[in-house]
């Protein structure tokens, strides 16, 4: 048994990584996708092109005004002379907010009265709008405290002013950078692409050469054909994991926090729930063109539905019971455990029933298939 696999792994070793481009397929395409897409794939709001329409010019403005651009959240791109510039400016996408000050602004603050100023958004990207809207009521809420503080310091130099401090602090990525959350969900979406698109055609490729008839009429067994078909994809998986978490730390900084050797047997349970997938889509096509566009109609649901873009406890009810055949979104459950929260098993336990269980069904049906569409 063991040297029929051996020689079924050479094959598939020798007619997958022949090719140069193939090559560069398997092993640099991932790695090449998942950083660009690390570095575009950010909810991080920052540099927000910003005009300013001061009709106070005062100390009081300036000073609201410095503080406003401190933070780095915000650059002045223009001021304003006109009231029309501002339509002007959003329509052509020049900026991306507008913040106007009236006149009175100094002579409110002067007089202990609300003195209001308006912050104008773009509003076509509700992600960035909500952010930035945050960001600018921080600021406000800030300078109202140094007003406060400066003002009661002002009535009684003895007194301290009575405060409430509400100090927030995230337990995990304590800066909330979402580097730390995306390059993990790409790590594990490259994975899952690559390991179904290539394992997918890897059989339909041999259907159209003609090349499986020659396999099947050797001793062969069924579970020693699956072994050899789905372990070569498995290794060249774990060596493109391996290379795409070295470019996570070494580019972005991100490192497995917790038990590395875990993280990798978890992984090759996921790596075989991808292969059983692939194997079904492969059983069922005839020529290489329906694999991929099948492995195509799975990959986007997958993707969407696996919690990477939207959190899976948003969805609707049904839709979040049809994600839970989604090998993906346990594997991201499991995969940000370790990476991000240094859990181990006690804590991943359901990811990793959910996942084996869902590796189980796959690859025993990839396993009958074959006895149905080979035999």
């Amino acid at each position: 048994m063991l040297q029929r696999i051996r020689r079924m792994l050479i094959k598939e070793f020798l007619q997958m990584l022949r090719d140069p481009r193939m090559r560069v397929v398997v092993f640099g395409v991932p790695v090449i996708q998942m950083t660009v897409m690390a570095f575009a794939l950010t909810t991080d709001v920052t540099n927000i092109r910003t005009a300013v329409y001061d009709l106070d010019r005062s100390s009081a403005s300036r000073e609201f005004l410095s503080d406003f651009t401190a933070a780095g959240y915000f650059t002045i791109h223009v001021y304003l002379d006109s009231e029309k510039d501002i339509a002007d400016l959003l329509d052509r996408a020049k900026v991306r907010a507008v913040l106007r000050i009236p006149a009175g602004f100094a002579s409110d603050i002067a007089a202990e009265r609300t003195a209001r100023v308006q912050f104008i958004t773009d509003g076509t990207d509700s992600n960035s709008t909500a952010i930035s809207l945050g960001y600018a009521g921080s600021i406000v809420d800030s300078f109202n405290d140094k007003k406060l503080l400066q003002r009661s310091r002002a009535n009684n130099l003895f007194s301290k002013p009575v405060q409430v401090e509400s100090i927030a602090r995230a337990w995990f990525n304590t800066n909330q950078e979402s580097k730390y959350y995306y390059v993990p969900s790409l790590i594990a979406t490259m994975l899952f692409i690559f390991s179904l698109l290539l394992t997918s055609i890897g059989i339909v490729r041999e259907k159209e050469l003609g090349t499986i008839e020659q396999v099947m009429v050797t001793p062969i067994r069924r579970i020693e054909f699956i072994l050899g078909k789905t372990l070569p994809y498995m290794i060249t998986g774990y060596i493109s994991m391996t290379i795409m978490l070295f470019v996570a730390y070494l580019i972005f900084k991100v490192q497995v926090h917790g038990s590395l050797p875990l993280l990798y047997l978890l992984s090759g349970i996921y790596l075989c729930g991808n292969m059983g997938i692939a194997l079904l889509v492969s059983a069922g096509a005839e020529t290489q063109q329906q694999a991929l566009l099948t492995s195509f109609l799975i990959l986007m649901p997958s993707v969407m539905l696996s919690g990477f873009m939207f959190p899976v406890k948003n969805m609707p009810e049904p839709v979040q019971w049809l994600t839970c055949l989604n090998p993906m979104r346990w594997y991201l459950d499991i995969l940000r455990g370790i990476v991000l929260k240094s859990v181990g098993m006690r804590d991943l336990w359901p990811a990793v029933a959910a996942q084996s269980a869902l590796t189980v069904i796959f690859i025993t049906g990839a396993a009958c298939r074959f006895r149905k569409t080979l035999a």
